[in-house]
């Protein structure tokens, strides 16, 4: 009798660690799996430049889990401005990044760059500046001549400074350019070797965080009003061969982004929790910042739209000034059948 109770009680454990492994290999089955129950897509997404706070609605994205809803599971890293995020995406590294639109005409344009697709926009206007801080003698654009100036070397703000010195009167030949990256150029504002960096408009509360200084901006937008901000891009390749999943990528980042913009703290809360060196309130900041830069009366009340019209008004900014070496159209870098609709 203890021997047939022995058995039906190892036999009732042996069932239970069952039903334990059962459960423990559905949750885990879950976890990599979408919304709609298939097997998670992966997908290596880069941000614009570093992982400051106008980039977190890609880690709001992956931790309100928009992403997984959508079947990606999503790795994501900091990139060094429009030319290297480029150069990345088309080259395999990683699938999906936001480039300045204009950073982006100017390396087709000039031969620099192809076989990339701008899929949305992220911001319907240029947040390209330059930004220094009190005590550098620096108010107006003119001031710039003689000063020394730090920014990745494919960074929008530093490709487009010719254009933007065209227009703004400035003698560009008398402004001096040094490298930086996009984690350190802060830094290196604060440590007094550089006069000024190339820096989104936003950037002002981490610049006043690291500096301990009222920030100056010269905003590139002030002389060029046509020019959209960042846009997010993929390889011809991917775009060409999945556009459904190209459209549900983009469908999803762009919800992170609506959150993020709607709960700015709550934002910078999760960059935190994914970055250690944020600074919660200088990336809630910026994001408040970025809201009125993300929708225009062009684009009513969507986020992501790209107006053909206002492309080629850019396009002709830049041909006017002569930074073009060769004419382009929107559609040659703009695949219009992805990008949603207004």
């Amino acid at each position: 009798m203890r021997r047939l109770t022995r058995t039906v009680a190892a036999a009732a454990l042996a069932t239970a660690l069952a039903l334990v492994s059962a459960c423990s290999s559905g949750s885990d089955d879950s976890d990599a799996k979408g919304g709609d129950g298939k097997a998670l897509e992966k997908v290596t997404y880069l941000t614009s430049f570093g992982n400051f706070g106008r980039d977190s609605y890609a880690w709001v994205a992956k931790e309100k889990g928009f992403f997984k809803e959508a079947g990606f599971d999503v790795e994501i890293k900091p990139g060094q401005g429009t030319g290297s995020v480029i150069q990345t995406v088309v080259g395999g590294q990683a699938d999906f990044g936001p480039i300045d639109l204009t950073g982006g005409l100017l390396q087709f344009g000039n031969g620099a760059a192809k076989d990339f697709v701008v899929v949305a926009a992220i911001q319907q206007r240029t947040m390209a500046a330059v930004v220094t801080v009190e005590g550098k003698n620096i108010a107006t654009p003119k001031d710039l001549e003689g000063k020394k100036l730090a920014d990745t070397p494919t960074s929008v703000v530093r490709q487009l400074f010719p254009t933007y010195a065209r227009l703004a009167g400035v003698d560009a030949s008398k402004v001096t350019w040094v490298n930086g990256e996009a984690q350190t150029l802060m830094g290196t504002l604060a440590s007094g070797t550089v006069d000024g960096i190339g820096q989104f408009v936003v950037g002002q509360p981490t610049v006043a965080a690291v500096t301990k200084k009222k920030p100056v901006v010269l905003p590139y937008s002030e002389v060029m009003q046509d020019l959209y901000g960042n846009a997010l891009i993929t390889s011809a390749k991917l775009a060409k061969e999945k556009p459904e999943m190209v459209k549900r990528f983009t469908a999803a980042l762009l919800k992170g982004l609506e959150y993020a913009l709607g709960n700015p703290q709550e934002a910078a809360d999760l960059l935190k929790k994914n970055v250690p060196a944020t600074v919660p309130a200088a990336a809630a900041a910026e994001l408040q910042l970025m809201a009125g830069y993300v929708r225009s009366s062009n684009s009513g009340t969507a986020i992501g739209t790209l107006d053909n019209e206002r492309v080629a008004k850019s396009i002709a900014l830049l041909q006017g000034a002569g930074a073009l070496k060769q004419n382009i159209t929107p559609d040659q870098i703009i695949d219009f059948s992805l990008v949603p609709k207004a």
